[in-house]
């Protein structure tokens, strides 16, 4: 097993305080908004075998079969296909989308075949893989996740009583759901931003009003206030509006498919995804939003927001997600219980949020281990049996295969 080192990244959105009250160190005053727990080439955890630190990623890449097991390789390729991160939402982050597989390809081969660089402001995407996300609440954390149901967000809407909102309402209520919750997106996102900046503005107003008043809809209105506080006259807000507002508590989960619009709004929280950077924007945002194409891969499917809690596998607290290449799981540790063994045939790497945790080699007790802190993590290779005990709590990333 190997200790990581990590990279903090100061994306504008992070929280100044939340990463760095985790990991018990001073505050810079600058944001720190994720820290990356991997091989991803834009920021590889660096390990040490003794020769100095170097990237996990030329680690795996000199020897992939080795370090992810003739399984992940054969499912996934010869690289980590997953990324664990801690996330802190000072300030929300942009509303998004990601592509399924085929999108992604075609996108990614439709954007090469015109040659937009890699790097340009409106390259849609950057790679040819689908990015599924796994939000998990360490604090409580605050999230936009999937559609409201068309009459749900008809009287959100309503209730601002923004007279430059009805023909919103009106289509909210008489259209079917798929193609009400379109043409109401598709017309927030591409009105002219001089004649819809106004009806943002009054629809914060009345937000924030009506968040003071304690009604039915008080913490939504509360956060679309918020929204429009960082983002004031943006379409996004009110495309927010059309989503559901979901507060998670501790050890709660947000799954986010392909399709399925989302942003992040405050909190400290573990997301694991797949590794890939294919982002479509839908506002609240300065960056670059592709309409056209974002509406090729939105799904205009409502529901509730589908909060997960994770499910008990003799000792080990599982979130079941519906892909391969990655599974998160959780273990609370008590002091003076039996070590918990732990073999698989596929990478992992394990992160402490809480406590300490100890790891050991399960078939050689006397060999050194590595005790790990809150916010402190370690890559274990494919076949490697370890066991973990302590007093703390432990996540684990690692793939199906």
């Amino acid at each position: 097993m190997d200790r990581l080192a990590n990279t903090v990244r100061p994306y504008a959105w992070g929280s100044t305080t939340a990463i760095p009250e985790l990991l018990g160190t001073t505050p810079t005053g600058q944001p720190q908004a994720e820290m990356w727990m991997g091989a991803h080439p834009g920021a590889p955890s660096r390990i040490d075998r003794g020769a100095g630190p170097v990237s996990l990623a030329d680690v795996i890449d000199a020897a992939p079969e080795a370090e992810l097991g003739a399984d992940a390789v054969r499912a996934f390729g010869p690289r980590l296909p997953f990324l664990l991160k801690l996330l802190a939402a000072g300030s929300p982050l942009s509303l998004q989308v990601h592509p399924d597989r085929a999108q992604a390809a075609e996108g990614f081969a439709d954007e090469e075949r015109r040659g937009v660089p890699i790097d340009a402001g409106h390259r849609n995407y950057k790679d040819t893989n689908h990015k599924p996300e796994l939000i998990v609440a360490l604090t409580p954390f605050d999230g936009l996740c999937g559609f409201r149901h068309p009459a749900q967000a008809a009287d959100l809407l309503a209730g601002l009583g923004v007279d430059d909102l009805k023909p919103y309402v009106d289509i909210l209520r008489a259209t079917p759901e798929e193609g009400a919750l379109r043409e109401v997106l598709t017309a927030v996102l591409s009105a002219e931003h001089h004649a819809i900046a106004g009806t943002v503005e009054h629809a914060a107003v009345a937000a924030e009003r009506l968040a003071a008043e304690a009604g039915p809809h008080a913490e939504a209105y509360a956060a679309y206030a918020v929204l429009a506080h960082h983002y004031p006259g943006d379409p996004g807000v009110l495309a927010a509006m059309l989503l559901n507002h979901v507060r998670l508590q501790p050890g709660e989960a947000l799954f986010l498919g392909a399709g399925i619009p989302h942003a992040y709004l405050s909190g400290l929280g573990v997301e694991l995804m797949a590794n890939s950077d294919n982002v479509l924007r839908c506002g609240l945002t300065p960056k670059h939003v592709d309409v056209p194409e974002l509406l090729k891969v939105v799904r205009f499917e409502a529901g509730d927001a589908g909060v997960l809690r994770p499910e008990d596998v003799d000792g080990e607290e599982v979130y079941e997600t519906p892909i391969d290449e990655f599974r998160l799981s959780r273990f609370v540790l008590a002091p003076g219980a039996a070590p918990h063994p732990l073999a698989s045939r596929t990478p992992q790497i394990l992160l402490c949020t809480a406590g300490t945790v100890q790891l050991r080699d399960a078939d050689e007790e006397s060999a050194a281990g590595l005790t790990l802190a809150p916010g402190e993590s370690a890559f274990v290779p494919a076949g490697e049996r370890i066991a973990l005990s302590g007093d703390g709590t432990l996540f684990r990333a690692t793939v199906v295969a």
